[in-house]
């Protein structure tokens, strides 16, 4: 989970599992992919 900028166009990628996106299974990896223009401050993701 994200903190500290907007996630326009790629919030999907935030979200529970079965609601916003399939949950990753074990022994598998997601790559966030996403575009922050224009923003500035403190970001930091958590589980």
């Amino acid at each position: 989970h994200w903190h500290g900028f907007f996630e326009k166009g790629s919030n999907w990628s935030d979200g529970p599992a079965f609601l916003t996106q399939c949950p990753i299974v074990p022994g598998d990896s997601f790559l966030y992919s996403f575009a922050a223009p224009d923003q500035c401050g403190t970001f930091w993701y958590h589980s």
